[in-house]
């Protein structure tokens, strides 16, 4: 970035988090000065302005999804991390996820690490990884307001203490029919979220796979299973209360079981801004514990 070039930086936030104050505060101090227009929406523009009693000079309101940016922050944790790449789609704006919460995988910039993170990209010191996400369509062409998950798409039973059936195919075969809690297919983003919870495996960011994991499996000799992410995966549900539950990185809507889904590699990524420090092994090592003695 030149002193003559203008900066566009879109901040997305979780208004619930005490700790955003403090980060907002932060921010005012280092945007200070620069030639930056910040974007926000008016719950943020108001949350800032009504409630913290602070302001940043150059904003710009956004509405929906219309809008250009150089650079999107996200102040949360992982679940706002998500609802901002929702909120980018397609526009192959970089994220830089600020953690205000507890675990963070993709919001993993500490709130004390701010400042130095932004000097890096200022700096041109970062890398970007680029992350592959799910679509889904239905087969009865029922509607989805939003069909792209960039952690993981899940299916699970609703209302009803009975198991489900998932019959998965991939290329016309049968994958396996799945009698279990649910179904969870996931990025290799998101292999760190749900699908490591009932035993998926953790997979490298770069990895061009997918991974399917049964939810409570009712066989034992059923495992979580690596594919490729240019397979396409249709699925079938059978219920006992004849519908069942989908969930797209959080987002839940009950289905009728004659949906029939199709899910695939979406057609663009979403862009994870990285400080050079800052790396997916180094993340896990920080995160899990990796090679902490826990035996004293």
């Amino acid at each position: 970035m030149t002193e003559k070039e203008t900066y566009r930086i879109a901040i997305f936030g979780n208004l619930h988090r005490t700790e955003l104050g403090h980060q907002i505060s932060q921010l005012i101090d280092f945007f200070r000065d620069k030639n930056i227009v910040i974007l926000m929406d008016e719950f943020m523009e108001n949350y800032i302005r009504e409630t913290l009693k602070m302001s940043f000079e150059n904003v710009e309101l956004i509405s929906g999804d219309n809008f250009t940016a150089n650079l999107a922050l996200s102040i949360g944790g992982d679940g706002t991390f998500l609802n901002t790449a929702a909120r980018i789609g397609d526009k192959n704006i970089p994220i830089l996820g600020i953690n205000t919460g507890r675990l963070g995988f993709l919001a993993d910039i500490a709130r004390n690490d701010v400042t130095e993170a932004l000097k890096g990209i200022f700096e041109n010191k970062f890398t970007i990884e680029k992350r592959s996400l799910l679509k889904v369509e239905t087969l009865d062409g029922s509607r989805l307001d939003a069909p792209y998950a960039l952690n993981d798409v899940a299916l699970s039973k609703q209302d009803s203490s009975s198991m489900i059936i998932v019959n998965a195919k991939t290329h016309g075969e049968l994958i396996n029919s799945y009698q279990a809690d649910g179904l969870i297919i996931s990025t290799p983003t998101g292999s760190t979220a749900y699908s490591m919870s009932v035993g998926g495996p953790i997979v490298v960011p770069q990895a061009r796979s997918f991974v399917i994991s049964p939810v409570a499996s009712h066989s034992l000799n059923v495992r979580p299973l690596i594919v490729p992410d240019d397979w396409v995966i249709e699925l079938e549900v059978i219920s006992r209360s004849n519908s069942y539950l989908i969930s797209l990185d959080g987002r839940a809507k009950v289905m009728d079981q004659s949906t029939k889904l199709r899910i695939r590699k979406a057609e663009y990524d979403i862009k994870v801004l990285k400080p050079l420090n800052h790396t997916f092994f180094e993340t896990l090592r920080n995160k899990l514990l990796w090679g902490v003695d826990k035996r004293n």
